[in-house]
């Protein structure tokens, strides 16, 4: 019987990557900046996938101050807290992300360029 035991090839799971990939999602947050276009010339820049411990108000006081535009932050079902701000404002806000010690460099995804 013990033969017959090791010759059973245990079961293969095709999912076992994608869960230990779920597991180690926090290793692999990223914050996304995003540009919508709006009507015409005008654009709205977001930014997604901050830490929930920061507080978002805070920052975008900052962001509006720095920068010189309007902003808010919006409560969206699926992504949670996002920061919405006037114009393109990709590149000014990882700068600031960065500068700030907010985010590493690495962890920034700009969509759009």
């Amino acid at each position: 019987m013990s033969e017959l035991e090791t010759q059973i090839p245990s079961t293969f799971d095709p999912f076992a990557d994608a869960n230990a990939e779920d597991s180690g999602a926090g290793a692999k947050e990223y914050v996304h900046i995003r540009i919508q276009q709006r009507n015409g010339r005008k654009s709205l820049t977001t930014v997604q996938g901050l830490k929930k411990e920061f507080s978002y108000n805070k920052i975008l006081k900052d962001l509006k101050k720095e920068f010189c535009c309007n902003g808010t932050v919006v409560q969206d079902p699926e992504l949670g807290q996002v920061i919405q701000l006037q114009g393109d404002q990709r590149k000014n806000v990882s700068t600031f992300l960065v500068q700030a010690g907010i985010v590493k460099k690495e962890k920034i995804k700009i969509h759009g360029f």
